[in-house]
């Protein structure tokens, strides 16, 4: 399977979607046949291999991670990463940054299926809060799961 087929070009623009870096994980649903509460996740290349668990206010054990954690540092760890390369382009240091990033799962009151929302909060000790608002506007705009949260994300669902 090639990249075309994997990402086939959903927009208008003209533009067609290049992929620098492909992650691929593949989730099972363990004893329970549910891949929130007692699932499996691998990725292709071994990197990833957890259990994941549904947390107690779902009904869980809350003995393993959840899909919304995962999101929350995958989110974290790219805004983290733009927000570096942009505190370096302006000559600052990056050392001390910490994003921390929630992720909420709750009912969408639009159909009363479910929606996510999420929260980032940087802290950067020793820099002005003034000097620090445009780099986080810049890295917001740059980081791709920002764009996401705020543009929704081109994705397929298919049956294999």
């Amino acid at each position: 399977m090639n990249d075309s087929t994997l990402f086939p070009d959903h927009g208008d623009s003209g533009t067609v979607f290049k992929p620098i870096y492909i992650g691929h994980v593949a989730v099972s649903g363990g004893s329970a046949a549910h891949g929130r509460a007692s699932g499996k996740a691998r990725s292709a290349d071994g990197a990833l291999d957890m259990e994941l668990r549904m947390p107690k206010e779902l009904g869980g054990d809350t003995v393993g991670p959840n899909p919304e954690q995962l999101f929350a540092a995958g989110y974290a760890a790219c805004f983290h990463s733009v927000l570096s390369l942009v505190a370096r382009q302006h000559l600052l240091d990056p050392g001390s940054i910490i994003v921390e990033a929630t992720v909420a799962l709750g009912r969408d009151p639009d159909d009363d299926g479910y929606t996510l929302r999420a929260d980032l909060v940087v802290n950067w000790p020793g820099v002005e809060r003034d000097s620090v608002t445009p780099l986080l506007a810049q890295a917001s705009a740059l980081c791709p799961y920002a764009k996401m949260t705020r543009q929704g994300i081109l994705a397929t669902i298919s049956l294999a």
